[in-house]
């Protein structure tokens, strides 16, 4: 079994949250949530994230906007909508059980 699979599979499955969380009150372009993203260790590349954005946008979580850059072509800006911001509560709640669970079972395995 190869660890780095199984590493990529945990980041992968939180990606969407943390994506949410970085938006939730800060309007960012995708080269913005990269960068969050990747001084976090959170390893993403542009090929992932771009069809993310578009999915979570489909689903009624984000929104954009085109504007002007100074440095550049126009950037698209994501923010949260409502239903995305009701949807990133569930999951801090859900986030935050799981966390819970898996450091009890961890934390039972190492005594």
């Amino acid at each position: 079994m190869n660890v780095e699979n199984t590493k990529a599979q945990m980041r992968k499955g939180v990606l969407e949250y943390c994506i949410l969380s970085i938006l939730n009150g800060h309007d960012k372009y995708a080269s913005e949530i990269l960068d969050t993203l990747k001084d976090a260790k959170m390893l993403v590349v542009e090929g992932t994230i771009y069809p993310l954005l578009t999915r979570l946008k489909n689903a009624g979580l984000l929104n954009y906007r085109w504007e002007e850059s100074t440095s550049g072509p126009p950037r698209k800006y994501y923010t949260l909508t409502e239903t995305g911001k009701l949807f990133l509560k569930e999951l801090d709640t859900t986030w935050d059980e799981l966390r819970k669970a898996t450091n009890l079972v961890t934390n039972t395995k190492n005594s």
